[in-house]
């Protein structure tokens, strides 16, 4: 029986031979076997990916397990918390390809079903970062586009319209020209204080349209609507076009992306909930497009439950419960929407207040290390769900000579080696999963809302609390 890790041979033609060169054992992070290859056949290098691993001090491979799971929740790090001002009313059309290239399998189980999955966690996400926005989806099959749902303020809309689409196969070829086209008629009456945006999910790599796709994309660059796009295959030139004329001042590689594999597909699809960084615009495009900055009038109604049911004004149906407009008491059934009879923008208090903190977002927390761990002996729990942090190391080794530069406060990868992370406003110790839900979900640092904490920041009785010279901005008072 032949040897499993000796080189793969396949006999190749002559000039296939001189053109192929061969590495040998170059490092150790290459396998090669001990025999010669000989003209007209075939090797490679192996890369031993997990020659990466190493053991730990109990001579078992779990701290680098948990090292590599919390490398992986601290991956926010990479966003940019800086305040910038943002366009939290987003109009937005998803716009899917559904054509016969999404019929491959090089994405589990294929980019079609991965596909429609996907959609579905992007617009349940987007609602609930941009819960005053509105979305449509279009669909791309046989040279056509098709409106599968229209601009809407309620996910359950799209999500139903969306979950169809897996008893359908796709087919044909995609038409982007058709699909740009119809997005931007969607977006055309949008109001300028919001934004006007396109996400195109593409697989195929070629596009079946019948004029001239820049005289489209010209259209779009006019009437201010920016563009992304997610490849599933490779790289379009029509598309890296596309990108780069409807985001102007911004990196195409920002706006353009392939997805490698699931996970990386899933968080190229998730940065896009994310409201874009509004351009400074000129003075004659203000001028041109009214998107000089005003008031925006809106309503906050309170929800209703009558005895008998009711027609309402968006649907026509009867209902018992919805909500009456502040201006001319019509009944709508779900927030936020805008009023059927006077156009007024209906939301609740808590829609704005979820929009918020995009505008101000919460800063990231330090990694602390073992030595600042052990001039803070107090706090031995989380402060937020009152875990155990480690127990702190008797010897000073760990800390001292461990990191280039003397006693690092993280790994690699921003990872605490104490499993402590620091708010720089309130000095409080967290988890790493009090971390995580602190910048993900509710936006807001536990320590900094508590008790001590609103005092800390007054200047009430924090005295011995030195709060972080960067968050000077982010007091909003």
């Amino acid at each position: 029986m032949a040897d499993s890790d000796d080189e793969y041979i396949q006999n190749i033609s002559d000039d296939e031979a001189d053109a192929h060169q061969v590495t040998r054992g170059a490092g150790p992070g290459t396998r090669a076997s001990g025999q010669g290859v000989r003209r007209g056949q075939q090797g490679w290098e192996v890369t031993r990916t997990w020659e990466n691993v190493v053991e730990g001090a109990d001579g078992t491979i779990s701290s680098t397990v948990d090292g590599l799971l919390e490398a992986g929740k601290r991956k926010r790090l990479l966003k940019d918390t800086t305040p910038l001002q943002r366009g939290i009313i987003r109009h937005l059309v998803l716009i899917l390809d559904l054509s016969s290239a999404m019929s491959e399998k090089d994405l589990h189980p294929t980019r079609y079903l991965l596909t429609l999955r996907y959609a579905r966690e992007f617009i349940i996400e987007f609602f609930e970062q941009n819960p005053i926005s509105q979305l449509g989806v279009i669909g791309m099959r046989d040279g056509l586009a098709v409106r599968l749902s229209d601009m809407s303020g309620n996910p359950n809309d799209h999500i139903g319209n969306i979950q169809t689409l897996r008893d359908q196969e796709p087919k044909g070829q995609p038409s982007l020209q058709n699909a740009l086209d119809m997005a931007r008629a969607a977006l055309f009456h949008a109001p300028s204080h919001g934004t006007r945006e396109i996400l195109l999910i593409f697989g195929s790599l070629l596009s079946s349209d019948p004029g001239d796709i820049h005289t489209t994309i010209s259209s779009l660059l006019a009437s201010h609507i920016t563009c992304t796009v997610i490849g599933l295959a490779a790289q379009v030139a029509i598309c890296r076009t596309l990108v780069s004329r409807t985001n102007p001042g911004v990196n195409s590689d920002e706006a353009y992306g392939v997805a490698l594999n699931e996970q990386h597909y899933r968080e190229l699809v998730m940065r896009v909930t994310t409201p874009p960084v509004t351009a400074k615009s000129s003075k004659e495009d203000e001028e041109q497009v009214g998107s000089k900055s005003s008031l925006l009038m809106m309503g906050f109604p309170s929800r209703i439950v009558e005895a008998a049911p009711s027609l309402c004004a968006c649907h026509s149906r009867p209902t018992r419960g919805g909500y009456l407009c502040s201006r001319c008491s019509s009944k709508v059934c779900s927030l936020p929407s805008s009023c059927p009879a006077c156009g007024l923008t209906l939301i609740l208090s808590t829609h704005l207040a979820r929009s918020y903190h995009h505008l101000f977002p919460l800063r990231n927390w330090r990694e602390v290390s073992w030595k600042r761990a052990a001039a803070e002996k107090g706090q031995r729990n989380c402060f937020g769900c009152e875990t155990q942090f480690p127990d702190i190391p008797s010897t000073g080794d760990l800390w001292h000579g461990r990191k280039s530069g003397g006693g690092g406060p993280g790994r690699e990868g921003g990872v605490s080696e104490s499993g402590r992370y620091e708010c720089g406003t309130c000095a409080r110790f967290f988890c790493i999963d009090c971390d995580v839900f602190a910048h993900e979900i509710v936006h807001n640092c536990p320590g900094c809302q508590s008790r001590e904490g609103m005092l800390a920041r007054m200047g009430g009785g924090g005295g011995e609390v030195a709060p972080d010279n960067n968050e000077e901005a982010m007091d909003t008072g």
